[in-house]
């Protein structure tokens, strides 16, 4: 039978304030987007056909005339189209301005005009458009939202508590940005250092014309041009040997040992990245900040209006998911934001003055462990007083008690956008979230399942295991090639480095195996076979595709990867690993179950590591 939620004291529901019912909320979220507007689709289309348009233009070639050198304009308006992109899924009134200003950019480029008729560039455009009227789509989806939640809460409209609006946003967004802005300052700068180093030593050098009398590639695999030039013989690398053709003519500058070419002059390419990096992410977090500021501002700027609401937060990533005030389950969630406590200015001293056993770190860091192994109980429901005009990017604030054994209530502001539970969420909410929340089934209904037997029980890897396992034996084998097909260089460190680790978990999710018998458990894993007495272990617990088994005297036993549940769980099947650990840890807590037989050597296991490893290097020899 599920819990109650926890309730939220009447004195801090502001009178007037309507319930979110289902009804409602299933209208709100009816005028969710179409799933062609969908911004995966968008990105896809808009990245695909750049690529596409990219890739199939002519490049100019280098020449004395119009050297190969940096390009602030061509890395400007590769940074706004990856801006854009990036935009489309977060913020669309941005990506229509980035779209606009990418499409005029195209437009002034002669280059771009003249393929008007070329079949990728018309993808392009019409990649473009198709993501304009998305984006369009959204935007008037957000306005119909916004009414429709107006409608609901009716007339009522109250101020937010003092600590939402003493809560800020934006902050760390903008010094991340400051950062990111910083490092593209500084590969700004060292491409300028470059190109003035070299137009000083071009000034006082000695321009030559020279013949190419050879292309070739050296140990690094780069381009080597070998050129002719008073009776001399130069090698420059090149990042475009098509432009210079054995026999042809180039021009060079000298000055004793140093030589150029004036086609293609220098190499900066590694600090110009530097900078479009950096910059591109720089104005990405600096145009998250003054978002979440902008938005924030609005959200304090006057009465809001107000819902009554149940919430939860998610075991995995925190996140806040929004449900109907009259869905007491919590099987179909409406919205769902990333959220921060607030507190007011005295109240966070006395939170900094108070430590109970929820702000020790010993409690806290036994809570994380707990929530990593997936045993901590999962976050109850709560009722809870909705702050915001609500639609897809909305900010908004919350009051809620955390937890029935807090009898304090808290205030959350949003720190993400608003955005409406996908439209095939709520049917599968229950199946799979639910049992993400609930690791095992009751006892009663797994022992139900099993009879007491004499022989030993084992469970295996299943098909998805060892699927698993030959896809990790796949990934080593390429690896291991493609690092020893060259001289030895510092990949081959990398390669030591991760072997182990592919070994050991191809190893383990091909042939993992548990064997229950009189005594205890037989724990094949990649290297091993390993026993454990009934009476050292504590627990057993499937989470994130690991069997881990708890020993009183000693560190537990795990088991990594033994499938992939998460796959399995999407195609409706029961995860194998999962129902094995229910059933161990069954034979764990109903000794009458156990077999009351010892395992034969021939079931115990045999790890398959170690051949693995002769098997690897017979193939390199």
């Amino acid at each position: 039978m599920s819990r109650p939620p926890v309730p939220l004291p009447a004195e801090h529901i502001p009178s007037g304030t309507t319930p979110w019912r289902t009804s409602d909320a299933q209208r709100w979220l009816a005028t969710a987007p179409a799933l062609w507007s969908h911004p995966l689709w968008a990105l896809l289309a808009l990245a695909g056909s750049a690529a596409w348009a990219v890739a199939s233009a002519p490049l100019d070639a280098c020449t004395t005339a119009a050297p190969c050198g940096t390009d602030w304009p061509g890395n400007a308006a590769f940074g706004l189209l990856a801006l854009t992109l990036y935009w489309v899924w977060r913020q669309p009134r941005l990506a229509l301005a980035g779209l606009a200003a990418v499409s005029a950019l195209s437009l002034m480029d002669t280059a771009f005009t003249a393929e008007l008729g070329e079949t990728s560039t018309l993808v392009f455009l019409g990649a473009t458009a198709f993501t304009a009227a998305g984006l369009v789509h959204r935007l008037s989806v957000a306005g119909r939202q916004r009414a429709r939640a107006l409608e609901t809460a009716g007339p009522v409209a109250r101020p937010l508590p003092a600590a939402a609006r003493n809560f800020r946003r934006g902050g760390f967004s903008f010094f991340l940005a400051a950062v990111f802005l910083a490092v593209a300052g500084f590969g700004g700068w060292q491409v300028q250092q470059v190109v003035d180093t070299y137009e000083e030593r071009a000034a006082a050098a000695t321009p030559v014309s020279g013949q190419v009398t050879d292309q070739s590639r050296n140990d690094e695999d780069i381009d080597v041009l070998t050129v002719e030039a008073d009776g001399r013989t130069h090698r420059f690398e090149t990042a475009f040997p098509e432009d210079f053709p054995v026999g042809s003519q180039v021009d060079i500058v000298v000055d004793g040992d140093w030589t150029a070419l004036v086609a293609e002059p220098y190499d900066a390419f590694g600090w110009e990245f530097l900078t479009l990096a950096g910059a591109v992410v720089g104005l990405a977090f600096f145009a998250n900040g003054v978002d979440g500021l902008t938005r924030s501002k609005r959200l304090r700027r006057g009465p809001v209006p107000v819902l009554r609401v149940l919430v939860r937060e998610d075991h995995e990533d925190a996140r806040t998911w929004v449900f109907a005030a009259d869905d007491l389950e919590g099987r179909q969630p409406v919205l769902h934001f990333h959220s921060l406590w607030a507190y007011e200015k005295e109240d966070d001293e006395a939170h900094e003055d108070h430590v109970d056993d929820e702000d020790d770190p010993v409690v806290g860091f036994r809570k994380a462990a707990d929530i990593l192994r997936g045993e901590d109980p999962p976050p109850p429901l709560r009722e809870a007083v909705l702050y915001g005009a609500l639609y897809a990017g909305a900010e908004v604030a919350f009051v809620a008690r955390d937890d029935a054994d807090d009898p304090e209530v808290g205030v959350q502001c949003s720190v993400t956008a608003l955005k409406p539970a996908a439209p095939a969420l709520p049917a599968r909410w229950t199946r799979h979230h639910r049992a993400r929340k609930s690791p095992q089934r009751p006892v009663d209904e797994i022992t139900a399942g099993l009879t007491p037997t004499t022989s030993a029980r084992t469970w295996k890897a299943h098909s998805f295991s060892r699927a698993v396992g030959l896809g990790l034996l796949v990934v080593q084998g390429g690896a291991t090639w493609a690092a020893l097909d060259d001289e030895p260089t510092w990949y081959w460190l990398v390669l030591a480095a991760s072997l182990a680790w592919l070994v050991t978990t191809a190893a383990t999710a091909l042939t993992w195996r548990i064997t229950a018998d009189r005594d205890g458990l037989w724990v094949t894993g990649a290297w091993r076979v390993q026993r454990v007495p009934w009476d050292m272990i504590t627990s057993v617990r499937h989470s994130e595709d690991r069997i881990r088994i708890g020993r009183t005297e000693d560190s537990a036993v795990e088991l990594a990867p033994t499938g992939w549940a998460w796959m399995e769980r999407r195609l409706g099947r029961a995860p194998h690993a999962v129902r094995a650990a229910e059933e161990v840890q069954a034979l764990l807590l109903r000794p009458e179950l156990r077999p009351l037989e010892e395992a034969p050597p021939g079931r115990q296991g045999m790890p398959v590591g170690p051949p693995l490893v002769a098997l690897s290097v017979l193939l390199l020899l």
